[in-house]
């Protein structure tokens, strides 16, 4: 049987929490890590309509794109409008959990998904992840240890590399050594001065868990003094980070990308700033409430960037740089993506019932004027 902790692990490892915001709130949020689960919903919020939705189809965990409380609160009560869903979610016994910016900026998240929809090809995150500090670690032990060494290193932390973990890399060689009067060497005899096959053990390792791994490989490496280098590495530009940009296929303009936009994501109609004609290749998305990478799309070289929603002087900020702006819609630009994280966590979890939401929709609609 899953537990919600199981299904947080995977959530995490899908959308790891260092991409969030630093102002964000993601994560486990409500309810039992140890609680089994059978029934989960994907959601965009926790609403009345959401919470009422998970209640009555005996799901057993939410994943809300949104947090909930997001903001300190200091009443939770089953008569306030705020909290009235998560009074009903504690009663059923119905765990939150949220990715929110996490999921933005995961490797395969929701920005990631909208460029996938547009075609969007040579796709860079608009503001790559900083790569944390690591180091390679070399040591030389005789074949007797590789296994020992190795085991003690990648359970400590070392060799991660993306999604692959227990990565290493190995070179015979011959080692010397002798020993002084106060030594006890395993192999020979102090005094003399020894060669011995040995081999070169390198793997990557992350600076928090640098102490740990050096520890390790001591504790399971039979030397009494075991030879172990550390250097610094230079990691390569992150394929993570806040946003994307990439290229149209083939150009159009900003009044056929508009249409386009409105087609793929459901919607009969979206907001454009900037002049329909303008030929347009380099596209920057950001969804949601993105207003604030206007900036960033132009210093990049993007022709328009698409995102959920802006303020009135955005618009006219974008038009002063010469960028058009999309605004599709909250809603709009961030459910495809809680749809599609169902799909992968029934594919992650087979024996598990996911879906996301039926009955949430967007709280704005578009009137025409009759």
């Amino acid at each position: 049987m899953k537990t919600v902790a199981d299904l947080v692990r995977w959530l995490e490892d899908f959308a790891p929490p260092a991409l969030a915001e630093s102002w964000d709130n993601v994560g486990l949020l409500w309810g039992d890590p140890a609680a089994p689960v059978e029934r989960v919903m994907t959601c965009l919020t926790v609403t009345a309509e959401t919470a009422d939705e998970a209640v009555r189809e005996r799901a057993e965990l939410i994943v809300s794109h949104h947090p909930i409380l997001f903001r300190e609160t200091k009443r939770i009560r089953a008569d306030l409008p705020g909290t009235a869903p998560l009074w009903a979610l504690g009663r059923a016994g119905i765990a939150v959990a949220s990715p929110h910016t996490a999921f933005d900026s995961a490797r395969d998240g929701i920005n990631q998904g909208l460029c996938r929809r547009l075609g969007l090809v040579d796709v860079v995150p608009i503001r790559p992840a900083s790569s944390p500090a690591s180091f390679k670690v070399v040591v030389f032990t005789p074949e007797a240890d590789r296994e020992a060494v190795l085991a003690g290193a990648f359970e400590a932390g070392a060799g991660r590399i993306g999604d692959y973990t227990e990565c290493s890399f190995a070179i015979p060689g011959t080692g010397t050594f002798l020993g002084g009067e106060s030594t006890q060497p395993t192999i020979g005899q102090k005094g003399r001065r020894e060669s011995v096959a040995e081999l070169r053990l390198e793997m990557v390792c992350p600076a928090d868990r640098l102490s740990a791994v050096l520890a390790a490989i001591r504790t399971s490496h039979s030397y009494e003094e075991p030879a172990i280098d550390v250097y610094p590495t230079q990691p390569p530009p992150s394929p993570l980070g806040a946003g994307r940009l990439g290229a149209l296929a083939k150009s159009r303009t900003l009044g056929a990308l508009a249409a386009d936009v409105a087609r793929i994501l459901g919607q009969p109609s979206i907001q454009m700033a900037g002049d329909p004609n303008t030929p347009v290749e380099r596209v920057a998305v950001a969804c949601g409430a993105a207003e604030d990478f206007l900036g960033d799309a132009a210093r990049l070289g993007a022709h328009v960037l698409l995102t959920g929603e802006a303020r009135f002087h955005r618009a006219l900020e974008a038009r002063a740089l010469g960028v058009g702006l999309l605004l599709a819609g909250h809603h709009a630009t961030e459910r495809p993506g809680v749809e599609d994280l169902a799909q992968r966590i029934a594919d992650a979890f087979p024996d598990l019932n996911v879906w996301p939401s039926r009955d949430e929709r967007d709280p704005l609609e578009i009137i025409s004027a009759s």
